[in-house]
């Protein structure tokens, strides 16, 4: 891969362990980074954002290689495998840090993200409107160690089978062309 077309995005869909895994699996992505971002703390510490008052969002950080995986096919995913209707929870999950947002970090990403939302409530693709933030990216803090990977290391916890394997089967389903050939 040559380092000109790795790009990153930054995304937030409720639980990381959740997005990770789903992007983990997509052609083109290199690597997914889950950790804390929107917030106004330094260095927040997973216990600190599970109160919900640090701001943060747990979110991940996708890098990825333009001319394999293109940012809306990314958005197509990320809309794709989480409920971008509800404000501030993703299925049991609830407070501001599941909230569902996209991090530009630039223009173009702003543009493309706010142009995907539009398209999607034109096709009044979901039932209610899209709360989905569009926000500039701020520091991005890397996660605790445990949260890397967590659900390839944990599949037979519960909270993986209930909420995970749902979302990774649903990319068996609908988009096995954008899975990389070992999890099809």
């Amino acid at each position: 891969m040559k380092e000109e077309n790795l790009q990153t995005a930054t995304f937030a869909g409720g639980c990381f362990w959740c997005t990770e895994a789903v992007f983990l699996r997509i052609k083109g992505v290199k690597k997914v980074v889950s950790g804390y971002t929107g917030g106004t703390i330094k260095n927040p510490a997973y216990r600190e954002i599970g109160t919900g008052r640090t701001g943060h969002a747990e979110g991940i950080q996708v890098f990825y290689d333009a001319t394999i995986v293109a940012y809306t096919e990314l958005l197509e995913l990320f809309f794709a495998t989480h409920d971008p209707t509800t404000l501030n929870r993703q299925g049991h999950d609830i407070g501001t840090q599941y909230r569902s947002a996209i991090f530009y970090s630039t223009e173009d990403q702003k543009d493309k993200a706010e142009a995907f939302i539009q398209l999607l409530e034109d096709q009044n693709v979901f039932n209610d409107p899209i709360v989905t933030e569009v926000t500039q990216l701020g520091p991005f803090y890397i996660a605790e160690d445990v949260h890397q990977t967590y659900y390839d290391r944990n599949k037979e916890a519960s909270y993986c089978q209930f909420v995970i394997d749902p979302k990774i089967n649903k990319l068996k389903q609908y988009y096995t062309a954008k899975l990389k050939e070992n999890y099809i």
